[in-house]
């Protein structure tokens, strides 16, 4: 079975900023998913929702975060929960109801803000390797004062396979990839995490998976626990020989794992 990919531009406004444009692509039918990527930019996400849309009764969306992909970044959008409040503006001029938002690294931190806000579209969400949290003893990869080989190196089971050279991207590529990391340094920051999220963590009120690979050293298994128990009722799921996006290197296992949580009842 294969899907259609379309792309749309959303114009969205949140309290504190003006009008911002949100790159979206859609695909398949059925359960709505809004999948929200980490630092690797859109691509990471992009085939597991293609998988995702052609295995399952689904319906994907990946929203861009601005200043990913390419896109501009208004000067005034510049936190985390800024983007949650941005992506419930996106569930609402999309008008979906009963969406299962699936984050990896620093998209599960806005997944989790997005949770905090309470919005009735939401009925699940799967953190996936989330950052945001802080946790003693278990500090997440300064990935700032890392080769993109040692970045590679602490995010995957197997890295030979994903292993690139920078310097053999195209130009655009490397423009595109510039872009991505100072975006990631802007809504994250350095420290990768918000002090206040863990404490807050406690009024979620929403069905939560978090899924961690085991070979994650960007942020470890031990984190990934931390935050599952930190969420009223979270259920935890470690995945074998994987690591910090199973998305891309082990799909198949993740897909298991997002839809036996959530694939609605059979009629």
């Amino acid at each position: 079975m294969t899907t259609t990919t379309t792309s749309s531009t959303q114009r969205l406004s949140i309290e504190g900023n003006g009008p911002v444009d949100v790159s979206v692509t859609h695909r398949g039918q059925g359960h709505p998913f809004m999948i929200l990527h980490g630092g690797a930019g859109p691509q990471s996400v992009g085939q597991f929702a293609d998988l995702l849309a052609a295995s399952e009764d689904a319906c994907v969306i990946i929203p861009t975060h601005p200043g990913f992909g390419g896109t501009p970044r208004p000067e005034a959008l510049t936190t985390v929960r800024q983007l949650a409040a941005l992506y419930v503006a996106l569930l609402d001029e999309l008008d979906l109801t009963d969406v299962t938002v699936v984050g990896n690294s620093i998209g599960g931190w806005i997944t989790a803000e997005i949770a905090l806000l309470g919005s009735a579209r939401i009925s699940r969400i799967v953190l996936v390797d989330a950052t945001g949290i802080y946790v003693p003893d278990h500090p997440i990869a300064d990935i700032y004062s890392l080769t993109l080989d040692q970045v590679f190196q602490l995010s995957y089971h197997n890295p030979e396979p994903f292993l690139i050279d920078p310097s053999t991207l195209p130009p655009a590529a490397q423009a595109i990839a510039a872009g991505n990391r100072a975006a990631l340094a802007v809504y994250g920051g350095t420290s990768s995490y918000d002090p206040s999220l863990l404490e807050r963590l406690a009024a979620l009120d929403v069905a939560t998976l978090v899924v961690w690979g085991e070979s994650d050293q960007i942020v470890d298994p031990d984190y990934g626990r931390a935050f599952a128990n930190a969420i009223p009722d979270a259920q935890f799921q470690l995945l074998g020989g994987t690591g910090h996006v199973p998305q891309v290197e082990t799909p198949e296992q993740l897909l298991g794992a997002i839809w036996g949580f959530a694939a609605p009842p059979a009629a």
